[in-house]
């Protein structure tokens, strides 16, 4: 019994897709193509609005990040001091090197750390000036950034004493103060009393991260030394930077255990270290990148729901274009599950030329943005000069069968508009 049963479930399947398999969409009037094909329109639109979201967030989540990481340390130690003077939070970098190279199984993820310092600047020039961060770095920073977003120039070399006064700008405080390379510029530090420097500009950046281009200027890390009276081994901070940025919290948990470890062992160091990702130090802007995903859920939510809406609209014409058919089915005994299922595979056409469609033009819109930048964003208020695309062929998929399954769960529903149809009240339906 068990296998006639399922024989007849077999058959029954077989039956369904064969004639949806030969029917087709809008054959009864003139009026049902056109209506259809408008139906077709806004699911395709509906499906490449969806993929352009996906990607676009991507892209413009992936490129901020980089920039975040790229611009600033992925872990950052400091002194645990807390105070406002440069030589209370001061860290003696022999001291850091020493417990790093201590475990090597910490050391093979480490890419590069180096010792920086941060101290607030005046540039004046004879019309103007403007207030920032001076950030002085060691030759073991990465420059590999900052030379990839050069205008013009070079970066700041540290082969001997002349060196030391070399800095590199943005392009927005060059424009601003009226600067070029090779200029000299006074910098004025602040602190008991004004100190002042004379630098010599190198290199022009561009990076369009507002908040990096017009708030620091990068230069030795020798000329804040000077300033703060420091032996060349001490700075404000160690920039560490790791191989795998999906393991970053679990490495600024590591590394904070070797230096409390290390401080402990060490009778000579009362120094308390704190870890920090940069995660933790740009918390705003990786709060603001999550609030992204929810706008993306919303349009999700809504296209679907157009979709919906319209694919109901076009079962319910399909069923009413073919009522007699319906009744000659009944009237042959076939099942209402049966009918119902064959004008969900029906329907399914609609949806199965829709995905088609909709990613070819998805993907080939997304892949001129991509290469060729067309579509411009304003990088004060977007920290890129235009749309960033990320094409992820997972998500492509993830979005694709999740489009099949609402679509199919979508018109199981409104088919049971079938039960109440009967093949006697069909056979006057006109």
């Amino acid at each position: 019994m068990q296998i006639i049963t399922v024989i007849k479930g077999v058959n029954r399947m077989r039956f369904e897709f064969f004639i949806a398999s030969r029917l087709k969409l809008g054959n009864s009037g003139k009026t049902g193509k056109p209506s259809l094909n408008v139906a077709l329109t806004g699911i395709v639109l509906a499906i490449v609005i969806m993929i352009l979201s996906i990607f676009i967030v991507l892209g413009f989540k992936n490129e901020i990040t980089s920039k975040i990481n790229s611009l600033d340390a992925h872990l950052k130690i400091t002194n645990g001091a807390i105070g406002i003077d440069d030589n209370y939070s001061a860290i003696d970098f022999k001291e850091i090197n020493k417990a790093l190279n201590s475990d090597k199984s910490l050391l093979k993820d480490i890419k590069n750390y180096s010792l920086l310092a941060e101290k607030p600047a005046i540039l004046k020039t004879d019309n103007d000036f403007k207030g920032l961060h001076f950030r002085g770095v060691d030759k073991k920073y990465d420059f590999s950034f900052l030379q990839k977003h050069l205008v013009k120039g070079r970066v700041p070399s540290f082969q001997n004493q002349d060196s030391t006064q070399e800095i590199i700008i943005s392009q927005s405080v060059a424009n601003q103060l009226k600067l070029d390379v090779n200029n000299k510029i006074f910098t004025y530090f602040i602190d008991n009393k004004v100190k002042v420097r004379k630098c010599k500009i190198v290199g022009i950046f561009n990076t369009d991260f507002d908040t990096f281009d017009k708030a620091f200027i990068v230069g030795n890390i020798a000329l804040l030394q000077s300033v703060n009276g420091w032996p060349k081994d001490v700075g404000n901070y160690v920039g560490v930077n790791i191989k795998d940025l999906n393991n970053i919290e679990s490495q600024t948990y590591k590394l904070y255990s070797l230096l409390a470890q290390q401080s402990v062992a060490d009778n000579n160091s009362s120094t308390v270290y704190n870890v920090t990702s940069t995660r933790q130090n740009n918390i705003s802007y990786f709060t603001w990148l999550d609030m992204l995903d929810m706008n993306v859920v919303i349009i999700l939510v809504l296209m679907i729901i157009v979709s919906s809406f319209t694919l109901i609209s076009v079962l319910l014409m399909v069923v009413l274009e073919r009522i007699k058919m319906i009744g000659l089915f009944k009237a042959m005994g076939a099942t209402n599950g049966s009918i119902r299922n064959i004008f969900i595979y029906l329907t399914q056409k609609i949806i199965i030329k829709s995905i088609i469609i909709g990613n070819l033009l998805g993907l080939s819109l997304s892949i001129i943005q991509k290469y060729f930048h067309l579509i411009k964003l304003d990088p004060e208020a977007y920290y890129m000069n235009y749309v960033p695309v990320d094409i992820n062929l997972q998500a492509l998929i993830v979005l694709n069968v999740a489009i099949v399954i609402v679509s199919y769960l979508t018109l199981i529903g409104p088919s049971y508009i079938i039960s109440s149809i009967k093949p006697t009240s069909t056979m006057r339906f006109e």
